[in-house]
């Protein structure tokens, strides 16, 4: 499975493409940082955001993108560009007939330190040892998404079995009131 990690923002969108299976070694394809200046209008930034995803999405033909899903902070400014920056991924993604995959920072952290506490240098201290690298991916926001590829191709294979569950168990309680 290759999955295209987003690690959404409309300064610094950290981008990173895994390939691999849960339970084998896993690689990393590319990693980077799609920027826009604090100085631009959101409308360009946005575009700009756009266009390098789209960049990304073309060079890598990802199976799947798997976004951080945005959460309550204080600052309601940083939230709103989050959010914009991680509904253009999903724009683009679903464009494309991409499936899109969202997993809260806690989530990603956990899968990737077994901590969902885990701070940034643990976070890229592990993404550096499971892909095999020889340094950390700078900026922290290139890790991030490193690490949201990495926590999806492990969690996808377990949470396709339990929609499949949960379809069955539908299907068959579907079945039983019409019988």
């Amino acid at each position: 499975m290759r999955v295209l990690g987003v690690d959404p923002g409309l300064t610094r969108c950290g981008v990173g493409v895994v390939e691999g299976i849960a339970g084998r070694p896993l690689t990393m394809i590319g990693v980077g940082v799609v920027r826009t200046s604090a100085d631009a209008e959101l409308g360009q930034r946005l575009v700009a955001v756009e266009q390098g995803i789209e960049q990304w999405l073309d060079e890598h033909r990802p199976e799947c993108v798997a976004v951080e899903r945005v959460f309550s902070q204080h600052n309601v400014r940083t939230v709103m560009g989050t959010a914009q920056a991680s509904a253009v991924a999903m724009l683009c993604a679903a464009r494309r007939g991409i499936p899109v995959a969202l997993h809260t920072p806690s989530e990603v952290k956990a899968a990737v330190t077994g901590s969902g506490r885990a701070d940034k240098a643990q976070v890229g201290a592990m993404v550096t040892r499971l892909l095999r690298l020889d340094a950390p991916p700078k900026p922290a926001d290139a890790a991030d998404a490193l690490a949201l590829a990495i926590c999806h191709i492990w969690r996808a294979p377990a949470q396709n079995r339990l929609q499949q569950a949960v379809a069955l168990h539908a299907a068959t309680a579907r079945k039983g009131r019409t019988a």
